[in-house]
């Protein structure tokens, strides 16, 4: 479809289009076979809709709505009851539910746990600076040996 059309074929099919636009798209829909056929679908796409909609209005028998509303409320209140009187298969499910996590997540702190380095930790060595044995040329490259081998 082309522009002239796409831009108020919204506004057209309604037929609330400022008479100039109108007359614009309806020239340019006389000469073109395409957009021509494109609204023809469209406007037989919108009485298919049409003939969807009820036509009659069905009115509800009195007290109905305050029966829904009653019925509504004391669900709410047995709802908020039920909390805490658990039944006994939703109760066994949420303990496995909670046991499986438990596990997953102590099986992953064991593995991490495998991992860390066994050595001394970079506060550790950073700490033997101010230790009397540090003073020598041995003792600072072999912290710095050891800082770099943390950072790998």
């Amino acid at each position: 479809m082309h522009a002239v059309v796409m831009e108020s074929l919204e506004e057209y099919l309604s037929g609330t289009l400022e008479p100039a636009v109108e007359r614009r798209i309806e020239t340019h829909l006389s000469a073109c076979e395409a957009c021509r056929k494109d609204v023809a679908d469209m406007r037989e796409v919108g009485l298919l809709f049409g003939s969807l909609q009820c036509a009659e209005v069905v009115e509800a028998p009195p007290g109905f709505y305050a029966r829904v509303m009653a019925r509504a409320n004391a669900q709410k209140a047995a709802s908020f009851s039920n909390i805490f009187a658990l039944d006994f298969a939703f109760g066994r499910r949420l303990a496995f539910g909670s046991l499986v996590t438990l596990a997953v997540l102590g099986s992953f702190l064991i593995v991490r746990e495998s991992r860390s380095p066994v050595g001394p930790s970079p506060e550790t060595v950073m700490a033997e600076e101010y230790s009397a044995a540090f003073d020598s040329a041995p003792a600072q490259d072999n912290m710095l040996l050891t800082l770099t081998a943390y950072e790998r």
